[in-house]
């Protein structure tokens, strides 16, 4: 969207969830900064970027509760768009359950942009979800997939789905390389190697892989840079490893010119069989060696250490250990992967779109 803010204007909707919520402290926290974060006024928080925190109940089981939150999106949605003056607009869904107002916007055009199986995540109500998907999928204009599996599965509801792998935003990560960039010192001082991930630390990273890699490497240390939402304890009692927390975006490439090695330690299972871990040509892009399990597009990527199992990927992250570090040539792998040109790619498509069913009056995308 940033990209494509350089020549168009984009209303970003917030998310309203994928699952019901439990009474967990975790949940009911968010739910209250979600319900907060309602009440703010829609604001441009970048340049032709504009910001809607909607409201909605997260429960999408039951036909009522759709029903319901299908109006209340609407008029939200619909009441921002009056105030932008955006009228006719080309309209691009990431999650399902944004199919209840599908088609009920004024828009010209519906993409499907799908970068995960959404169903697979945990606590998601599966069945009503993967209905709402498929609606989406057969009502839209063109599906994008990030990955081979997800072409495989979306492709069977909708002919006009296309692949187009995630990009990096490459000159950012491309800092890690540059002398003025300073390694923070929560990590500048740690016992060498350091051995690093970045991303949010949920059900699907290995935490048992992480314990493994800790003991392995004893001398050196393990710095976790990411929110944490699941059990970490047997990590927290490691003495060797540091969980860091969320750190803004903007220092990730300092954090990562601190790395040794960088790990994409995800378990494998249907989600992340689907997935296109975006840290992974973050890393490269800032010049890392990169271990990671079995992962299928991290595979196809080619530029990683793959191992498959806990003594595996230890011997691996020992021989990444060889040429530790930032490296500019490794950096240089991704330069054509920047997002700059998978919004090329999505123009290409989006112009086969076009010539299916011209727009009135062309927008720009």
């Amino acid at each position: 969207m940033r990209a494509l803010a350089c020549d168009n204007r984009v209303l970003w909707v917030n998310s309203i969830g994928y699952r019901t919520p439990t009474v967990s402290r975790r949940d009911m926290s968010r739910a209250f900064k979600k319900l907060a974060a309602a009440f703010e006024p829609v604001r441009e928080v970048e340049r032709n970027i504009f910001v809607l925190n909607p409201l909605a109940i997260p429960a999408y089981g039951q036909a009522s509760i759709r029903e319901f939150n299908r109006g209340l999106l609407r008029w939200q949605v619909k009441r921002a768009m009056r105030r932008l003056g955006f009228s006719r607009p080309v309209n691009f869904i990431f999650n399902p359950p944004a199919a209840l107002i599908a088609g009920a916007l004024g828009e010209d055009k519906l993409i499907y942009y799908c970068v995960d199986e959404h169903l697979a995540f945990t606590g998601v109500a599966a069945d009503s979800l993967a209905r709402m998907e498929e609606r989406l999928c057969r009502m839209a204009d063109l599906v994008i997939v990030t990955a081979e599996r997800l072409y495989e599965s979306k492709a069977r509801f909708n002919a006009h789905t296309r692949l187009i792998r995630h990009g990096v935003d490459f000159q950012h990560f491309r800092r890690a390389l540059e002398q003025s960039t300073e390694i923070p010192e929560e990590i500048a001082g740690l016992p060498r190697p350091v051995i690093g991930f970045h991303g949010l630390i949920a059900d699907w990273v290995d935490v048992e892989l992480l314990a493994h890699i800790a003991g392995n490497f004893s001398e050196g240390s393990l710095a976790l840079v990411g929110k944490t939402t699941t059990d970490v304890s047997r990590l927290e009692r490691l003495p060797n490893v540091h969980l860091l927390g969320r750190k803004p975006y903007a220092d990730l490439p300092a954090y990562c010119k601190g790395f040794d090695v960088a790990l994409n330690p995800f378990r494998i299972n249907e989600l992340t069989l689907n997935s296109n871990p975006l840290k992974v040509r973050e890393y490269l892009a800032a010049g890392l060696p990169v271990v990671s399990t079995p992962v299928p597009e991290v595979i196809r990527l080619k530029h990683c250490r793959i191992a498959d199992g806990p003594d595996e990927f230890a011997r691996e992250i020992r021989q990444a250990l060889d040429d530790p570090g930032p490296s500019l040539a490794r950096s240089e792998l991704m330069r054509a992967e920047s997002w700059e040109a998978k919004v090329d790619e999505l123009r290409s498509h989006f112009a086969e779109s076009l010539a299916r069913h011209p727009f009135l009056d062309r927008g720009a995308l």
